[in-house]
């Protein structure tokens, strides 16, 4: 008996494009990709924009990934110094907490990627301070930071409580 696969049509909304006030609600470690330069650290940062999916009646998520340097060229540094408003002192630049970067306020340009009539990718293009006088979003209560949920998998995995504790468990 044939197994046929056929292109599905997403029902994926994107996030509407625009300046958004947003909050980092995740920084997330991808690891080692293999990329045209050779193995490179990704990392992924992670925010919630202010705009509820009506499909789904919870905030929209928008994601960008970069590599994890802070070098001149690099993509990461001219976002977090936008970011911020100010540049990163040597000092800073010698070792940055991403860590940080969780539940801090901020506005993000999100702007749509067309690949074709059934595929459109909200995209962060750009990421400022919150505006002056703005409410100060907080993290909804229906997200779970990506370190979490392998946590919570763990112990789901094991219902009675016992698992086997790995460094990540153990905070200092």
């Amino acid at each position: 008996m044939a197994i046929i696969a056929k292109r599905q049509k997403s029902e994926f909304t994107p996030a509407p494009e625009g300046l958004h006030a947003a909050i980092c609600c995740d920084v997330v470690d991808l690891g080692m990709e293999q990329s045209p330069w050779g193995q490179l650290h990704k990392i992924q940062i992670r925010w919630q924009i202010d705009e509820i999916n009506p499909k789904t009646q919870k905030r929209f998520i928008v994601v960008r990934k970069f590599t994890l340097s802070l070098a001149e060229k690099s993509n990461l540094l001219p976002i977090l110094e936008a970011w911020r408003g100010k540049k990163f002192t040597k000092q800073e630049l010698d070792g940055f907490d991403l860590e940080k970067l969780v539940g801090a306020n901020c506005q993000v340009q999100v702007v749509h990627n067309i690949k074709s009539e059934d595929e459109v990718y909200a995209n962060v293009q750009a990421v400022v301070p919150p505006a002056r006088n703005a409410v100060k979003l907080q993290i909804a209560d229906d997200y779970v930071r990506e370190i979490e949920r392998e946590k919570r998998a763990r112990l789901e995995a094991n219902p009675d409580g016992e698992y086997e504790a790995t460094d990540e468990d153990v905070p200092f």
